[in-house]
């Protein structure tokens, strides 16, 4: 199985990039994964919310095959604690599927056809997180995650 996150925009804080890319890294040796960033809309100045929501939408489901499993990190979404997100995670590699990809939509979220497509929601945290914040965090549990079903002592330092 591999593992896609997709989000929108570029990370344009390099703590915050040099983390991502040593935890990216670290999974390297646990699964296949891939971060695929989606360029910002232009002139999103002059777009509703509800447009914007629909072309990054558009954007979004572009990018996940019909085989994917689509799995959206929405504020509403199902919380897991890391030992939960684990077995969440040991469960889907399991079930035979070749990619799993989990979305970080843009500000104002996501639109009802990709809410529509999904298979399911998970929420990081009831707080409010930047985007990037998110990614990183998000990258660091998948890390934590792997490590927890190998027995791993990373989970308890």
């Amino acid at each position: 199985m591999q593992i896609k996150l997709l989000a929108i925009g570029k990370t344009d804080h390099k703590q915050l990039q040099q983390l991502m890319d040593d935890y990216q890294k670290r999974l390297g040796h646990y699964i296949k994964f891939c971060l695929e960033i989606i360029p910002d809309i232009k002139n999103v100045k002059n777009l509703s919310e509800a447009q914007q929501k629909q072309k990054e939408g558009e954007l979004i489901l572009n990018k996940v095959s019909t085989s994917d499993a689509l799995i959206l990190l929405d504020e509403n979404g199902k919380q897991l604690d890391s030992v939960d997100f684990s077995q969440y995670l040991q469960k889907h590699m399991n079930s035979g599927i070749k990619q799993l990809v989990f979305v970080i939509g843009g500000p104002y979220g996501f639109s009802k056809d990709v809410y529509d497509k999904a298979q399911g929601k998970l929420s990081l945290s009831k707080m409010t997180f930047s985007h990037q914040m998110v990614r990183l965090f998000f990258i660091e549990q998948l890390y934590r995650g792997f490590t927890i079903l190998r027995n791993e002592p990373y989970h308890h330092r």
